[in-house]
Protein backbone atom coordinates (compact mmCIF):
# COMPACT_ATOMS: atom_id res chain seq x y z
CA UNK A 1 0.00 0.00 0.00
CA UNK A 2 0.98 3.56 -0.59
CA UNK A 3 2.85 5.83 2.46
CA UNK A 4 0.75 8.82 1.06
CA UNK A 5 -2.26 9.77 3.33
CA UNK A 6 -4.92 11.96 1.89
CA UNK A 7 -5.74 15.24 3.95
CA UNK A 8 -9.82 15.10 2.43
CA UNK A 9 -11.76 14.48 4.42
CA UNK A 10 -10.35 14.98 7.57
CA UNK A 11 -7.17 17.37 7.18
CA UNK A 12 -6.33 17.58 10.46
CA UNK A 13 -6.05 14.13 11.01
CA UNK A 14 -3.71 13.73 8.17
CA UNK A 15 -1.88 16.32 8.86
CA UNK A 16 -0.69 14.98 12.15
CA UNK A 17 -0.18 11.44 10.85
CA UNK A 18 2.10 12.95 8.30
CA UNK A 19 4.66 14.39 10.91
CA UNK A 20 5.58 10.76 11.79
CA UNK A 21 6.11 9.44 7.91
CA UNK A 22 7.99 10.12 4.61
CA UNK A 23 5.46 12.48 4.10
CA UNK A 24 7.09 15.00 6.42
CA UNK A 25 9.59 15.12 4.34
CA UNK A 26 13.22 16.51 6.23
CA UNK A 27 10.91 17.92 9.05
CA UNK A 28 9.95 14.04 9.85
CA UNK A 29 11.14 12.97 13.15
CA UNK A 30 12.16 9.51 14.07
CA UNK A 31 9.62 7.75 11.62
CA UNK A 32 9.63 4.83 14.23
CA UNK A 33 7.57 6.80 16.80
CA UNK A 34 4.72 5.75 16.45
CA UNK A 35 6.17 1.81 17.30
CA UNK A 36 7.63 2.97 20.61
CA UNK A 37 4.11 3.31 22.71
CA UNK A 38 3.06 0.35 25.23
CA UNK A 39 0.23 -2.37 24.89
CA UNK A 40 -0.74 -4.36 28.05
CA UNK A 41 -3.77 -6.62 28.30
CA UNK A 42 -5.70 -7.62 31.45
CA UNK A 43 -8.06 -10.55 30.54
CA UNK A 44 -10.75 -11.64 33.44
CA UNK A 45 -12.12 -15.26 33.32
CA UNK A 46 -14.50 -17.43 35.51
CA UNK A 47 -12.74 -20.65 37.06
CA UNK A 48 -15.35 -23.29 36.38
CA UNK A 49 -15.75 -27.08 37.13
CA UNK A 50 -15.43 -30.20 34.45
CA UNK A 51 -18.75 -29.73 34.07
CA UNK A 52 -19.33 -25.74 33.46
CA UNK A 53 -20.46 -24.81 37.02
CA UNK A 54 -18.79 -22.19 38.87
CA UNK A 55 -15.79 -23.37 40.91
CA UNK A 56 -16.53 -22.86 44.43
CA UNK A 57 -13.13 -23.61 45.59
CA UNK A 58 -10.59 -20.66 46.80
CA UNK A 59 -8.36 -18.83 44.62
CA UNK A 60 -5.66 -21.47 44.36
CA UNK A 61 -2.61 -20.67 46.64
CA UNK A 62 -0.21 -22.02 43.81
CA UNK A 63 -1.07 -18.93 41.62
CA UNK A 64 -0.17 -17.11 44.90
CA UNK A 65 -1.41 -13.90 46.52
CA UNK A 66 -4.30 -12.34 44.82
CA UNK A 67 -3.37 -9.28 46.91
CA UNK A 68 0.17 -8.60 45.55
CA UNK A 69 1.03 -10.94 42.31
CA UNK A 70 1.44 -8.37 40.08
CA UNK A 71 0.51 -11.21 36.56
CA UNK A 72 -2.37 -13.54 38.22
CA UNK A 73 -4.91 -12.06 40.72
CA UNK A 74 -8.65 -11.57 41.16
CA UNK A 75 -11.66 -9.43 40.40
CA UNK A 76 -15.09 -9.36 41.60
CA UNK A 77 -15.22 -13.28 42.94
CA UNK A 78 -13.05 -15.90 44.23
CA UNK A 79 -13.57 -17.80 40.85
CA UNK A 80 -12.85 -14.42 38.69
CA UNK A 81 -9.60 -14.94 37.37
CA UNK A 82 -7.28 -11.76 36.10
CA UNK A 83 -4.60 -12.03 34.23
CA UNK A 84 -2.34 -9.07 33.82
CA UNK A 85 0.37 -8.68 31.50
CA UNK A 86 3.33 -6.18 31.45
CA UNK A 87 3.27 -3.53 29.08
CA UNK A 88 5.11 -4.24 25.72
CA UNK A 89 6.13 -2.09 22.52
CA UNK A 90 4.30 -4.51 20.28
CA UNK A 91 1.05 -6.20 21.08
CA UNK A 92 2.26 -9.28 19.49
CA UNK A 93 4.82 -9.74 22.54
CA UNK A 94 1.66 -8.69 24.67
CA UNK A 95 -0.43 -11.96 23.39
CA UNK A 96 2.80 -14.61 23.44
CA UNK A 97 3.45 -13.02 27.11
CA UNK A 98 -0.88 -13.58 27.87
CA UNK A 99 -0.44 -16.99 26.21
CA UNK A 100 2.61 -18.28 28.50
CA UNK A 101 0.47 -16.61 31.49
CA UNK A 102 -2.19 -18.93 30.68
CA UNK A 103 -0.23 -21.86 30.16
CA UNK A 104 1.01 -21.36 34.01
CA UNK A 105 -2.51 -21.38 34.88
CA UNK A 106 -3.41 -24.13 33.77
CA UNK A 107 -0.38 -25.79 34.91
CA UNK A 108 -1.53 -25.17 38.44
CA UNK A 109 -6.01 -25.48 37.91
CA UNK A 110 -6.40 -29.06 38.08
CA UNK A 111 -9.40 -29.91 36.58
CA UNK A 112 -11.12 -26.47 36.23
CA UNK A 113 -11.25 -24.80 33.45
CA UNK A 114 -10.93 -20.82 32.28
CA UNK A 115 -14.55 -19.99 31.10
CA UNK A 116 -13.36 -18.45 27.52
CA UNK A 117 -17.25 -16.13 27.52
CA UNK A 118 -17.89 -12.65 28.84
CA UNK A 119 -21.54 -13.95 29.86
CA UNK A 120 -20.89 -16.14 32.87
CA UNK A 121 -21.77 -19.99 33.27
CA UNK A 122 -24.73 -21.89 35.17
CA UNK A 123 -24.25 -19.53 38.46
CA UNK A 124 -24.97 -20.46 42.64
CA UNK A 125 -28.54 -18.75 44.13
CA UNK A 126 -26.70 -14.58 44.16
CA UNK A 127 -25.56 -15.21 47.92
CA UNK A 128 -23.49 -18.30 47.50
CA UNK A 129 -21.17 -16.50 44.72
CA UNK A 130 -18.22 -16.20 46.32
CA UNK A 131 -16.72 -12.46 47.11
CA UNK A 132 -12.80 -11.86 46.58
CA UNK A 133 -10.63 -12.21 49.24
CA UNK A 134 -7.57 -10.95 50.39
CA UNK A 135 -6.36 -11.37 53.16
CA UNK A 136 -6.58 -9.22 56.87
CA UNK A 137 -4.33 -6.61 55.98
CA UNK A 138 -6.30 -3.49 55.89
CA UNK A 139 -5.74 -2.73 52.33
CA UNK A 140 -6.92 -6.80 51.95
CA UNK A 141 -9.77 -6.44 54.00
CA UNK A 142 -10.54 -2.97 52.42
CA UNK A 143 -10.94 -4.58 48.88
CA UNK A 144 -13.20 -6.50 50.00
CA UNK A 145 -15.63 -4.64 51.88
CA UNK A 146 -15.45 -2.96 48.32
CA UNK A 147 -16.84 -5.86 46.68
CA UNK A 148 -19.15 -6.92 49.36
CA UNK A 149 -20.77 -3.07 48.51
CA UNK A 150 -20.62 -3.48 44.69
CA UNK A 151 -22.96 -7.16 45.93
CA UNK A 152 -25.54 -5.05 47.77
CA UNK A 153 -25.40 -2.41 44.51
CA UNK A 154 -25.55 -4.45 41.46
CA UNK A 155 -25.93 -8.18 42.34
CA UNK A 156 -23.11 -10.70 42.55
CA UNK A 157 -24.53 -12.46 39.39
CA UNK A 158 -23.60 -9.14 37.05
CA UNK A 159 -19.91 -8.94 38.63
CA UNK A 160 -19.36 -12.67 36.74
CA UNK A 161 -19.43 -10.82 33.73
CA UNK A 162 -16.13 -10.96 32.09
CA UNK A 163 -13.79 -9.16 29.70
CA UNK A 164 -10.56 -7.83 28.10
CA UNK A 165 -9.09 -4.77 28.83
CA UNK A 166 -6.64 -3.30 26.52
CA UNK A 167 -4.19 -0.83 28.15
CA UNK A 168 -2.99 1.59 25.45
CA UNK A 169 -0.32 4.91 25.12
CA UNK A 170 1.80 6.23 22.81
CA UNK A 171 5.72 7.59 23.53
CA UNK A 172 6.13 10.53 24.74
CA UNK A 173 8.28 11.60 22.04
CA UNK A 174 4.75 11.36 19.72
CA UNK A 175 3.27 14.15 22.00
CA UNK A 176 6.40 15.89 22.07
CA UNK A 177 6.13 16.76 18.18
CA UNK A 178 2.56 16.95 18.77
CA UNK A 179 3.33 20.11 21.21
CA UNK A 180 6.13 21.66 18.78
CA UNK A 181 4.01 21.18 15.75
CA UNK A 182 1.00 23.00 17.47
CA UNK A 183 3.04 25.87 18.93
CA UNK A 184 1.30 25.13 22.65
CA UNK A 185 2.27 26.94 25.57
CA UNK A 186 1.01 24.24 27.59
CA UNK A 187 3.35 22.25 29.80
CA UNK A 188 4.23 19.33 28.70
CA UNK A 189 2.36 16.78 31.10
CA UNK A 190 -0.44 18.77 30.71
CA UNK A 191 -0.57 18.98 26.52
CA UNK A 192 -0.35 15.23 26.54
CA UNK A 193 -2.88 14.48 29.03
CA UNK A 194 -5.01 17.16 26.93
CA UNK A 195 -4.58 14.80 23.62
CA UNK A 196 -5.23 11.77 25.63
CA UNK A 197 -8.96 13.19 26.51
CA UNK A 198 -8.82 14.09 23.06
CA UNK A 199 -8.54 10.01 22.41
CA UNK A 200 -11.39 9.59 24.98
CA UNK A 201 -13.76 12.12 23.24
CA UNK A 202 -13.14 10.68 20.26
CA UNK A 203 -13.44 7.35 21.21
CA UNK A 204 -16.78 8.09 22.75
CA UNK A 205 -17.78 9.23 19.86
CA UNK A 206 -17.03 6.07 17.29
CA UNK A 207 -16.49 2.95 20.12
CA UNK A 208 -19.76 1.78 18.38
CA UNK A 209 -17.68 0.24 15.88
CA UNK A 210 -15.55 -1.91 17.98
CA UNK A 211 -19.00 -3.20 19.17
CA UNK A 212 -20.15 -4.17 15.65
CA UNK A 213 -16.61 -6.01 14.80
CA UNK A 214 -15.41 -7.36 18.11
CA UNK A 215 -18.80 -7.90 20.02
CA UNK A 216 -19.09 -11.74 21.15
CA UNK A 217 -21.79 -11.44 23.35
CA UNK A 218 -25.09 -12.25 21.67
CA UNK A 219 -26.47 -14.38 23.86
CA UNK A 220 -27.08 -15.25 27.66
CA UNK A 221 -28.28 -18.41 29.97
CA UNK A 222 -31.57 -18.18 31.30
CA UNK A 223 -29.75 -18.94 34.78
CA UNK A 224 -27.94 -15.24 34.39
CA UNK A 225 -31.18 -13.51 34.52
CA UNK A 226 -32.82 -15.18 37.43
CA UNK A 227 -36.69 -14.55 37.05
CA UNK A 228 -36.24 -10.16 35.59
CA UNK A 229 -38.10 -9.37 33.08
CA UNK A 230 -36.42 -8.86 29.92
CA UNK A 231 -37.04 -8.55 26.06
CA UNK A 232 -34.60 -11.62 25.15
CA UNK A 233 -35.76 -14.19 22.47
CA UNK A 234 -35.71 -17.72 23.17
CA UNK A 235 -32.91 -19.08 21.74
CA UNK A 236 -33.44 -22.71 23.29
CA UNK A 237 -34.88 -23.99 26.64
CA UNK A 238 -31.69 -22.53 28.44
CA UNK A 239 -30.26 -19.59 25.88
CA UNK A 240 -31.92 -16.13 25.30
CA UNK A 241 -30.46 -14.20 22.94
CA UNK A 242 -31.37 -11.55 20.29
CA UNK A 243 -31.11 -11.88 16.75
CA UNK A 244 -28.79 -8.83 15.48
CA UNK A 245 -27.22 -8.14 18.98
CA UNK A 246 -23.49 -7.52 19.34
CA UNK A 247 -22.84 -7.42 23.13
CA UNK A 248 -25.08 -7.66 25.43
CA UNK A 249 -22.44 -7.53 27.94
CA UNK A 250 -22.44 -3.97 27.36
CA UNK A 251 -26.16 -3.67 26.99
CA UNK A 252 -28.60 -2.61 29.86
CA UNK A 253 -28.39 -6.51 30.58
CA UNK A 254 -24.90 -5.40 32.05
CA UNK A 255 -22.57 -3.16 33.14
CA UNK A 256 -24.61 -0.42 32.10
CA UNK A 257 -27.88 -1.10 33.72
CA UNK A 258 -27.49 0.94 37.16
CA UNK A 259 -29.50 3.91 38.09
CA UNK A 260 -26.95 4.95 39.96
CA UNK A 261 -24.72 5.61 36.96
CA UNK A 262 -27.38 6.22 34.84
CA UNK A 263 -27.10 10.28 34.94
CA UNK A 264 -23.54 10.40 35.12
CA UNK A 265 -21.38 12.31 32.56
CA UNK A 266 -18.27 12.29 33.59
CA UNK A 267 -16.56 16.00 31.93
CA UNK A 268 -13.92 15.44 29.10
CA UNK A 269 -13.35 18.69 28.35
CA UNK A 270 -10.11 19.21 30.89
CA UNK A 271 -8.37 16.65 33.48
CA UNK A 272 -9.21 18.96 36.05
CA UNK A 273 -13.04 18.99 34.71
CA UNK A 274 -13.12 14.65 34.59
CA UNK A 275 -10.97 14.73 38.11
CA UNK A 276 -13.74 16.71 39.84
CA UNK A 277 -16.80 14.92 38.24
CA UNK A 278 -15.23 11.58 39.26
CA UNK A 279 -15.17 13.23 42.94
CA UNK A 280 -17.86 14.36 43.06
CA UNK A 281 -19.39 11.06 42.55
CA UNK A 282 -17.71 9.40 45.56
CA UNK A 283 -18.65 12.36 47.66
CA UNK A 284 -22.15 12.59 46.96
CA UNK A 285 -24.69 10.05 49.33
CA UNK A 286 -27.14 8.35 46.92
CA UNK A 287 -30.52 7.81 48.67
CA UNK A 288 -30.77 3.85 47.92
CA UNK A 289 -27.04 3.59 49.07
CA UNK A 290 -28.14 5.40 51.96
CA UNK A 291 -30.93 3.46 53.04
CA UNK A 292 -28.34 0.12 52.97
CA UNK A 293 -26.04 1.66 55.06
CA UNK A 294 -22.37 0.98 55.73
CA UNK A 295 -22.69 -1.55 58.24
CA UNK A 296 -24.55 -4.50 59.27
CA UNK A 297 -23.85 -5.11 62.78
CA UNK A 298 -20.15 -4.91 63.41
CA UNK A 299 -19.41 -5.59 59.36
CA UNK A 300 -18.60 -3.61 57.04
CA UNK A 301 -20.57 -3.68 54.04
CA UNK A 302 -19.76 -1.28 51.66
CA UNK A 303 -17.04 1.79 51.71
CA UNK A 304 -19.85 4.53 52.26
CA UNK A 305 -23.24 5.38 50.47
CA UNK A 306 -21.84 7.61 47.71
CA UNK A 307 -22.98 7.41 44.30
CA UNK A 308 -19.89 5.59 43.83
CA UNK A 309 -17.54 3.74 46.46
CA UNK A 310 -14.58 4.61 44.81
CA UNK A 311 -13.62 6.04 41.16
CA UNK A 312 -12.75 2.64 39.55
CA UNK A 313 -16.77 1.62 40.11
CA UNK A 314 -17.69 3.99 37.37
CA UNK A 315 -18.23 1.42 34.17
CA UNK A 316 -17.20 3.39 31.25
CA UNK A 317 -15.88 2.03 27.97
CA UNK A 318 -12.79 3.46 28.50
CA UNK A 319 -10.94 5.41 31.04
CA UNK A 320 -7.52 7.61 31.06
CA UNK A 321 -5.12 6.05 33.57
CA UNK A 322 -1.49 6.90 35.47
CA UNK A 323 0.45 3.80 37.22
CA UNK A 324 -0.09 4.85 40.78
CA UNK A 325 2.32 4.63 43.42
CA UNK A 326 2.05 2.74 46.69
CA UNK A 327 -0.59 4.67 48.89
CA UNK A 328 -2.11 6.49 46.65
CA UNK A 329 -5.54 7.04 45.05
CA UNK A 330 -6.10 6.89 41.31
CA UNK A 331 -7.82 10.60 40.99
CA UNK A 332 -4.36 11.79 42.63
CA UNK A 333 -2.41 9.73 40.60
CA UNK A 334 -4.09 11.55 37.42
CA UNK A 335 -4.44 15.15 39.30
CA UNK A 336 -0.76 15.49 40.08
CA UNK A 337 0.72 13.97 36.79
CA UNK A 338 -1.59 13.62 34.32
CA UNK A 339 -2.57 10.73 31.63
CA UNK A 340 0.00 8.26 31.21
CA UNK A 341 -2.16 5.88 29.04
CA UNK A 342 -6.35 4.99 28.21
CA UNK A 343 -7.88 1.24 29.23
CA UNK A 344 -10.31 0.10 26.84
CA UNK A 345 -12.62 -1.94 28.61
CA UNK A 346 -15.43 -2.98 26.36
CA UNK A 347 -13.77 -5.86 24.96
CA UNK A 348 -15.76 -8.95 24.75
CA UNK A 349 -13.94 -11.97 25.40
CA UNK A 350 -13.85 -14.08 21.64
CA UNK A 351 -14.49 -17.21 22.62
CA UNK A 352 -12.79 -18.63 19.39
CA UNK A 353 -9.51 -17.39 20.68
CA UNK A 354 -7.86 -19.03 23.09
CA UNK A 355 -6.32 -16.31 24.54
CA UNK A 356 -9.17 -14.47 24.30
CA UNK A 357 -8.14 -11.99 21.84
CA UNK A 358 -6.88 -12.46 18.31
CA UNK A 359 -3.72 -10.74 16.79
CA UNK A 360 -5.85 -8.71 14.32
CA UNK A 361 -8.20 -7.35 16.65
CA UNK A 362 -5.57 -5.72 18.84
CA UNK A 363 -3.56 -4.55 15.46
CA UNK A 364 -6.71 -3.19 14.49
CA UNK A 365 -7.20 -1.44 18.14
CA UNK A 366 -3.81 0.51 17.67
CA UNK A 367 -4.96 1.63 14.32
CA UNK A 368 -8.37 2.73 15.58
CA UNK A 369 -6.92 4.29 18.46
CA UNK A 370 -4.33 6.45 16.95
CA UNK A 371 -7.11 7.85 14.84
CA UNK A 372 -9.01 8.71 17.98
CA UNK A 373 -5.47 10.26 19.19
CA UNK A 374 -4.90 12.80 16.03
CA UNK A 375 -8.45 13.17 14.66
CA UNK A 376 -9.45 16.58 15.51
CA UNK A 377 -11.51 16.44 18.94
CA UNK A 378 -14.27 18.76 19.78
CA UNK A 379 -15.32 18.91 23.16
CA UNK A 380 -18.39 16.99 23.96
CA UNK A 381 -21.21 18.81 24.41
CA UNK A 382 -24.06 17.24 26.49
CA UNK A 383 -26.42 16.81 23.66
CA UNK A 384 -23.82 14.73 21.87
CA UNK A 385 -22.18 12.54 24.88
CA UNK A 386 -26.66 11.50 24.91
CA UNK A 387 -26.13 10.75 20.86
CA UNK A 388 -23.01 8.67 21.56
CA UNK A 389 -24.38 6.66 24.47
CA UNK A 390 -27.47 6.12 22.45
CA UNK A 391 -26.09 5.17 19.51
CA UNK A 392 -23.88 3.04 21.49
CA UNK A 393 -26.80 1.21 23.06
CA UNK A 394 -28.09 0.50 19.22
CA UNK A 395 -25.39 -1.47 18.26
CA UNK A 396 -25.01 -3.29 21.32
CA UNK A 397 -28.30 -4.65 21.18
CA UNK A 398 -29.10 -4.29 17.21
CA UNK A 399 -25.82 -3.64 15.75
CA UNK A 400 -26.48 -6.32 12.76
CA UNK A 401 -29.88 -4.84 12.13
CA UNK A 402 -30.01 -4.64 8.32
CA UNK A 403 -30.47 -1.27 7.20
CA UNK A 404 -29.82 0.09 10.86
CA UNK A 405 -29.42 3.75 11.33
CA UNK A 406 -27.47 5.74 13.87
CA UNK A 407 -27.25 9.89 14.57
CA UNK A 408 -24.27 11.89 13.50
CA UNK A 409 -24.77 15.50 14.69
CA UNK A 410 -28.63 14.95 15.23
CA UNK A 411 -28.42 13.22 11.39
CA UNK A 412 -29.50 10.13 10.86
CA UNK A 413 -26.86 8.29 8.93
CA UNK A 414 -26.56 4.29 7.70
CA UNK A 415 -24.95 2.85 10.33
CA UNK A 416 -21.98 0.55 7.26
CA UNK A 417 -22.15 4.15 5.16
CA UNK A 418 -20.54 5.89 8.63
CA UNK A 419 -18.52 2.63 9.23
CA UNK A 420 -16.45 2.78 5.88
CA UNK A 421 -15.83 6.55 6.14
CA UNK A 422 -13.82 5.87 9.69
CA UNK A 423 -12.40 2.82 7.90
CA UNK A 424 -10.58 5.31 5.41
CA UNK A 425 -9.42 7.30 7.98
CA UNK A 426 -8.10 4.23 10.43
CA UNK A 427 -6.69 2.71 7.23
CA UNK A 428 -4.17 5.11 7.25
CA UNK A 429 -3.36 5.45 10.78
CA UNK A 430 -2.80 1.62 10.19
CA UNK A 431 -0.45 2.28 7.27
CA UNK A 432 1.16 4.31 9.32
CA UNK A 433 2.63 2.10 11.97
CA UNK A 434 3.40 -0.80 9.51
CA UNK A 435 5.45 2.07 8.28
CA UNK A 436 6.80 2.72 11.45
CA UNK A 437 7.33 -1.26 12.38
CA UNK A 438 9.24 -1.27 8.52
CA UNK A 439 6.55 -3.99 7.99
CA UNK A 440 4.24 -3.96 4.91
CA UNK A 441 1.03 -5.74 4.25
CA UNK A 442 2.28 -8.94 5.97
CA UNK A 443 -0.02 -11.53 7.79
CA UNK A 444 0.53 -9.98 11.31
CA UNK A 445 0.31 -6.64 9.84
CA UNK A 446 -2.13 -3.56 10.67
CA UNK A 447 -3.18 -3.52 7.15
CA UNK A 448 -4.22 -6.92 6.78
CA UNK A 449 -5.70 -6.57 10.27
CA UNK A 450 -8.06 -3.79 8.71
CA UNK A 451 -8.43 -5.60 5.21
CA UNK A 452 -10.03 -8.44 8.07
CA UNK A 453 -12.39 -6.47 10.00
CA UNK A 454 -13.44 -5.38 6.49
CA UNK A 455 -14.39 -7.74 5.76
CA UNK A 456 -16.70 -8.08 8.68
CA UNK A 457 -18.38 -5.51 7.49
CA UNK A 458 -18.95 -6.12 4.43
CA UNK A 459 -20.68 -9.55 5.66
CA UNK A 460 -21.64 -9.48 9.36
CA UNK A 461 -21.72 -13.00 9.34
CA UNK A 462 -18.15 -13.08 9.80
CA UNK A 463 -18.74 -11.38 13.26
CA UNK A 464 -18.15 -13.01 16.16
CA UNK A 465 -21.50 -12.21 17.39
CA UNK A 466 -22.74 -13.67 14.48
CA UNK A 467 -20.16 -16.54 14.53
CA UNK A 468 -21.61 -17.14 18.24
CA UNK A 469 -25.16 -17.64 17.19
CA UNK A 470 -24.77 -19.89 14.05
CA UNK A 471 -22.42 -22.14 16.45
CA UNK A 472 -25.27 -22.57 18.60
CA UNK A 473 -28.09 -23.24 16.27
CA UNK A 474 -25.60 -25.44 13.72
CA UNK A 475 -24.42 -27.64 16.20
CA UNK A 476 -28.10 -27.44 18.50
CA UNK A 477 -26.37 -26.74 21.21
CA UNK A 478 -27.31 -24.17 24.40
CA UNK A 479 -25.07 -21.13 24.98
CA UNK A 480 -23.14 -23.00 28.51
CA UNK A 481 -23.02 -25.85 25.93
CA UNK A 482 -20.76 -24.22 23.47
CA UNK A 483 -18.69 -22.23 25.84
CA UNK A 484 -17.91 -25.49 28.11
CA UNK A 485 -17.19 -27.21 24.57
CA UNK A 486 -14.77 -24.80 23.50
CA UNK A 487 -12.95 -24.07 26.63
CA UNK A 488 -12.52 -27.72 27.37
CA UNK A 489 -10.66 -27.35 23.36
CA UNK A 490 -8.34 -24.27 24.86
CA UNK A 491 -7.59 -26.02 27.80
CA UNK A 492 -6.13 -28.85 26.23
CA UNK A 493 -4.17 -26.96 24.12
CA UNK A 494 -3.26 -25.26 27.00
CA UNK A 495 -1.87 -28.06 28.87
CA UNK A 496 -0.24 -29.80 25.71
CA UNK A 497 2.63 -27.01 25.37
CA UNK A 498 4.04 -26.85 29.03
CA UNK A 499 6.14 -23.75 29.55
CA UNK A 500 10.28 -23.70 29.37
CA UNK A 501 11.59 -24.02 32.55
CA UNK A 502 12.84 -20.38 33.08
CA UNK A 503 9.72 -19.27 32.52
CA UNK A 504 8.08 -22.08 35.17
CA UNK A 505 10.71 -20.81 37.17
CA UNK A 506 10.19 -17.14 37.04
CA UNK A 507 6.37 -17.49 37.15
CA UNK A 508 6.73 -19.68 40.62
CA UNK A 509 9.21 -17.01 42.32
CA UNK A 510 6.23 -14.25 41.21
CA UNK A 511 4.23 -17.09 43.26
CA UNK A 512 6.54 -17.39 46.24
CA UNK A 513 7.30 -13.64 46.83
CA UNK A 514 3.40 -12.54 46.62
CA UNK A 515 2.68 -14.67 49.25
CA UNK A 516 5.75 -13.09 50.89
CA UNK A 517 4.76 -9.80 50.31
CA UNK A 518 0.76 -10.47 51.77
CA UNK A 519 2.00 -11.88 55.42
CA UNK A 520 4.28 -8.69 55.60
CA UNK A 521 1.77 -6.47 54.86
CA UNK A 522 -0.77 -8.60 57.35
CA UNK A 523 2.37 -8.49 60.51
CA UNK A 524 3.52 -5.08 59.27
CA UNK A 525 0.12 -3.34 59.99
CA UNK A 526 -0.09 -0.18 62.15
CA UNK A 527 -3.62 0.59 62.52
CA UNK A 528 -7.00 -1.00 62.94
CA UNK A 529 -9.51 -1.64 60.51
CA UNK A 530 -12.06 0.75 61.21
CA UNK A 531 -9.73 3.47 61.66
CA UNK A 532 -8.23 3.24 58.19
CA UNK A 533 -11.67 2.85 56.52
CA UNK A 534 -12.98 6.07 58.45
CA UNK A 535 -10.21 7.85 57.37
CA UNK A 536 -10.74 6.28 53.39
CA UNK A 537 -14.10 7.55 53.65
CA UNK A 538 -13.52 10.82 53.49
CA UNK A 539 -12.68 11.55 49.99
CA UNK A 540 -10.34 14.21 48.88
CA UNK A 541 -7.71 14.18 45.85
CA UNK A 542 -4.82 14.80 47.59
CA UNK A 543 -6.21 11.48 49.93
CA UNK A 544 -2.73 9.19 50.83
CA UNK A 545 -4.63 5.73 50.77
CA UNK A 546 -4.81 3.69 48.20
CA UNK A 547 -7.72 2.32 46.54
CA UNK A 548 -9.05 -1.07 46.01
Amino acid sequence: MSNTFSSAPYGVFAQRLALFTDDAGDASPSPNLLAQGLRGIEKESLRVTPQGTLAMTPHPRVLGSALTNPLVTTDYSEALLEIITPAEPDVAMTLDYLDALHRHVYSKLGQELLWNESMPCALPADDQIPIAEYGSSNIGRLKHVYRRGLALRYGRSMQCIAGIHYNYSLADDVWRVLREHEHSDAASVDFQSERYLALLRNFRRYSWLLMVLFGASPAVSTNFLRGHAHQLETLDADTLFLPYATSLRMSDLGYQNNPAQAGMAPNYDTLAAYVESLARAVSQPHPAYEKIGTRQGHEWVQINTNVLQIENEFYSTIRPKRVINSGERPLRALSSRGIQYVEVRCLDIDPFEPTGIALPTARFLDAFLLFCALQDSPLLARAEHDEANANFAQVVTQGRRPGLQLRRNGVALDMQEWARELFEQIEQAAQALDHARGTRCTSDSHCTAIATQRAKLDDLSLTPSARVLETLRSRKQSLAQFALQISEEHARGFRARPLEAGQSAYFEELTRASLAEQQRLERDEASDFDAYIEAYRTFDVASPLSAP
